[in-house]
Parts: structure tokens; sequence; C-alpha cells
């Protein structure tokens, strides 16, 4: 059982939703980046998505893009990441996904990309931009590593594809709950939850819901019939708000400690 696994699987023995929180490797630098993720593995969060930040976010609406430049301007990329991740893992047990863009993980090199992650103590991929029918070179080296591939499903997908992914990938489904890119709405899109109980019943791999969601009230609602609710826009603005002051940790720790309550 991989720690994904096993995070869900707690889940369900204690009866309660599960959250994934999303912040990007770097922002506002690589050592208050790894406050906000200490932060948020504190207040409760049961899976962290840490972004790598890449130049062309196509999935990433104006809050996510915002804080990608801001990391790759300090410097932060692949490698970065993983070293933050390592840095992470020496103190926390929280399971990590690196969530990203196929571009920069090619460029660095996919067996060296999953030897590396797993040596730092990674244990899944989220690629936003990489088909399921293309993953060839990707998914059976991230199998071989013992590491998850997170597939991404869409509100377009159809059912088919839904279950293709299900079958392909390992870890959770990530259900995009709207068409478009990522960021802060006021409500859960109309049709959403009953979607997503059609969605639980097709799939055998945990659900877990985003795009969206900023409140508590959103994620108990979007957590109706899924497995765990994914939180990244609405964490990265308080980054964003306090950068590396440190006041930020402490507002994302209440922020998340939140989101968690609503979900016991």
């Amino acid at each position: 059982m991989t720690p994904i696994d096993a995070a869900f699987q707690g889940l369900r023995d204690a009866g309660e939703k599960g959250l994934v929180a999303y912040l990007t490797a770097g922002d506002p630098s690589p050592r208050a980046s790894l406050a906000y993720l200490r932060a948020a593995a504190d207040a409760g969060a049961d899976i962290l998505e840490v972004g790598v930040p890449f130049s062309d976010p196509t999935a990433d609406g104006p809050t996510i893009e915002a804080a990608s430049r801001r990391a790759l301007a300090g410097g932060m990329n692949v490698a970065g990441a993983i070293d933050l991740v390592a840095s992470f893992r020496r103190t926390h047990g929280t399971p990590v996904v690196l969530f990203g863009y196929y571009n920069p993980f090619h460029r660095y090199g996919i067996p060296e990309l999953c030897a590396d992650s797993r040596a730092a103590g990674a244990d899944g991929f989220l690629i936003v931009d990489l088909p399921h029918e293309e993953a060839g070179e990707a998914a059976p080296a991230i199998r071989r590593a013992g590491m998850s591939l997170i597939p991404l499903a869409a509100p377009t997908s159809g059912m088919d594809r839904i279950r293709a992914f299900d079958r392909a990938g390992s870890g959770f489904l990530y259900l995009i709950s709207v068409t478009g890119v990522t960021g802060i709405r006021d409500s859960l899109p109309a049709g959403m939850v009953s979607w997503t109980r059609e969605v639980k019943r097709a799939v055998k791999l945990p659900v877990a819901v985003g795009f969206g969601i900023s409140s508590p009230a959103m994620a108990r609602s979007a957590t109706r019939y899924a497995d765990a609710a994914v939180v990244g826009s609405a964490c990265v603005k308080i980054v964003e708000k306090h950068g590396r002051g440190r006041l930020g940790p402490a507002e994302l720790s209440r922020f998340v400690r939140s989101l968690k309550n609503s979900l016991r």
C-alpha cells in the first residue's frame, strides 16, 4: 500500500473526507515555501500537492500563474522542487504529489525525475497536460519507482474515458469541477455534486474534487460523494498576501484547519 493509498484508507476508517492542499514550490522563496508546506501539514492537510512552476501554465488561473512567475524569478525549477520535498520529508510524513507540466519534467529526464523524486520522499505525480493515451514513457517509469500517477478527469471527459483513467491511474482520481482554469470561485458549478456521484459509482480509485473550492462550506458540499476536496488558489492567495512575512504560515494554518474541520 502506497502512502497515498494509506491516507485514503485512514480517512475511510475514521469516517472523514480528505483535504488535498496545493502550494507552489518556491513561492515566495524556497525557505518560506517550506514553512508554508509545514503549516499546511500541521493544520491537517491529508495530502500536499507541490506545484512545479512553469512558464506556460495553461491550466492555471491568474493566482497560480502569478505564483509560478514569482517562483521562477526566484530560481525555482524541477530540481529545486525535489529538494523542497526532501526538506519537508525530514520532518513530516504527509504524502506529497508533485504537480506540474510535462515539458519541464521531460527536460529533466523521466527516469531521473522518478528516481530523484522517490529518493526525496515524493509519493506521486500529477502531470496536468499529459493525456492518458500519451503517458507512454512516464507511466511505466512512475510505476517502477513505486509512485502514483494521478489521473485528471473533466466534465467533458465522458464516462468511458473516465473509466479508462481509473484503470490506468493510481492514488486517486482528480475530478476537475469545471472546464477552464484554476481559480477561486464563489460557488460550485450546477450539477457538479450529481456528476461526482455518477463518477464515484463508476470508478475504483478515491475521487478528489478540485478547481475553485475556496471555503469550508464549498469543501463540504464538494465531498458529499467525493472522497476529498482539493484547495489550491485559495491557499496560494494567502501566500501572495503575506509573502515571507511571519503571519503567512499562521493564516494558512487557520484556513487549512477550518477546511479540514468541515470534512470531519
